[in-house]
């Protein structure tokens, strides 16, 4: 826990756009004035972080960055560590590899120490899939449950996809999933075979991009649907109502 002597730097969680799109048009000037000060990094990959950071900053000298990777070949115990320059007073930034940091990424376990070690976190406002597609769907945006990825096993997901159907009904909870971009249309494949065909499913894929595409039907409206969800960021979101 930082003294009263000292004064600890900030740990800011800063959401990098979901694509190609013009981070004008996504994030507040607050964001581009905090990371103008800011050369300590967490980053999921540093060669998509510095080219985010040169996006929203141009004339930013990418020399002066020191950068740390947060990714699932990162040791655990080097982790604390990357917060040693909020202990020196220094202000820290963390990017996620898309979208927000801390969801449904590993930064969350920085925003964790933080915490512990009494450094403060700020988040910063940006986009979250997640929510945006949570937003557009029309379901139950008051009590809903975000799975990340469910089994690969066609046997276990088949039974998953199941219960969380009963979940949602029992609940009155929209239930979220991603998946891999190019297993895309198969795990709608998988909605569409395992669902009541009353059972609504929402797709939103390439959020904030021109290319954005955000529907929400039955499970029997959807198999006449045209879709190509091939290698694009998608969120799945189901609900049944009766």
């Amino acid at each position: 826990m930082n003294s009263k002597n000292q004064e600890y730097g900030k740990l800011y969680l800063i959401p990098v756009n979901l694509g190609e799109s013009n981070p004008d048009k996504v994030f507040p000037p607050l964001n581009k004035i905090i990371i103008e000060g800011i050369n300590d990094f967490i980053v999921e990959n540093e060669k998509s972080a510095r080219r985010f950071i040169k996006q929203i900053l141009p004339e930013k000298s990418q020399p002066d960055l020191r950068l740390h990777g947060l990714n699932k070949f990162t040791e655990a115990s080097d982790i604390p560590g990357f917060l040693d320059a909020a202990k020196e007073g220094r202000n820290i930034g963390l990017l996620s590899e898309a979208g927000c940091p801390g969801v449904a990424d590993p930064g969350a376990e920085v925003v964790k120490l933080a915490h512990r070690f009494n450094i403060q976190v700020v988040p910063l406002i940006g986009p979250s899939s997640i929510l945006l597609a949570m937003m557009a769907s029309g379901m139950n945006g008051q009590s809903f449950t975000f799975h990340g990825y469910l089994p690969i096993d066609k046997k276990e997901r088949k039974n998953e996809i199941k219960q969380l159907e009963r979940i949602s009904l029992e609940r009155n909870q929209a239930q979220i999933f991603i998946e891999t971009p190019y297993r895309n249309e198969k795990f709608l494949e998988d909605l569409i075979q395992n669902l009541h065909p009353a059972t609504r499913i929402c797709v939103a894929c390439d959020l904030t991009l021109e290319t954005e595409f955000i529907r929400t039907a039955t499970t029997s409206e959807w198999k006449n649907i045209k879709a190509d969800l091939h290698k694009r960021p998608a969120i799945f979101i189901i609900q049944k109502d009766i």
